[in-house]
């Protein structure tokens, strides 16, 4: 699999925020099996220089980084903390957030494009967090990205999928198009069923930081991921109204009542 430029062995992309320790959160994301993990610039902030110890943390674990500008809400806001993170970072990539609603952190999507656009041709490769919205989609991939990060529910809900026929619609409608579902998962079956979907990836964070046990959390949501990945080009068979047996019963004995 391949984002832009750079290929990828693991379909499971992991966040780095809400975890107990910075221990837990390594060890969770070694279980994960995640090449990619998200960072948010605020961790490089703070007093003392401690998002200076964080960094160093992020580069034991060897995986690519995806800077986010998690929490912005306007396109200046959104395209300058981008900017920040590529110069910490050192990466052209970014997962683009701008927040349009505080109470379900829909995406702005028309700050979105505009955003997309601008970073595109700065040399930014835009991971974009949108809604399943066909013509978003349309307008995101027009304005250069690569890459679609639609929800599934709002994030840190774990509600799952919401719009399953969105999401499967979104898929048809662009077959060549990387497609990762980021948001709102919170079970490992929520992650099988968007890959059966024939999405590309999963990305998520609090549904394996604020579990009880992170790290088996972790093993879970990657057996899962890939469960389903392989379920999807396994060819499923179709739903059916009614039974079909799957002993068949031409040729099989009678008995009628003069045998019994």
């Amino acid at each position: 699999m391949q984002f832009y430029d750079q290929e990828v062995s693991s379909r499971f992309l992991i966040g780095t925020a809400l975890y107990p320790s910075p221990s837990i959160m390594l060890e969770a994301i070694k279980a994960s099996g995640s090449d990619i993990v998200t960072v948010s610039l605020r961790r490089e902030s703070g007093k003392e220089q401690s998002g200076q110890n964080f960094w160093s943390y992020i580069k034991e674990t060897g995986a690519k980084v995806l800077p986010n500008t998690a929490g912005c809400k306007t396109v200046k806001e959104a395209v300058t903390t981008a900017h920040m993170a590529r110069e910490i970072f050192e990466t052209p990539w970014v997962k683009l957030e701008v927040i349009g609603e505080d109470d379900s952190l829909q995406p702005d999507v028309f700050g979105l494009v505009e955003a997309a656009k601008i970073l595109s041709e700065d040399g930014f490769q835009v991971f974009p967090y949108t809604t399943e919205d066909l013509v978003v989609a349309e307008k995101l991939i027009a304005a250069g990205c690569e890459v679609l990060m639609p929800w599934g529910a709002p994030i840190g809900s774990g509600r799952g999928l919401n719009n399953i026929y969105g999401l499967r619609s979104l898929r048809a409608h662009f077959p060549k198009v990387p497609l990762i579902v980021d948001a709102g998962i919170g079970l490992p079956s929520h992650a099988a069923a968007a890959m059966e979907l024939g999405y590309d990836g999963v990305l998520l964070n609090t549904a394996v930081a604020k579990a009880g046990d992170p790290v088996l959390m972790a093993k879970a949501f990657a057996m899962a991921i890939e469960s389903g990945h392989l379920s999807f080009i396994a060819d499923p068979i179709e739903k059916r109204d009614m039974a079909a047996p799957s002993t068949p019963v031409a040729g099989l004995p009678f008995w009628n009542q003069e045998h019994a």
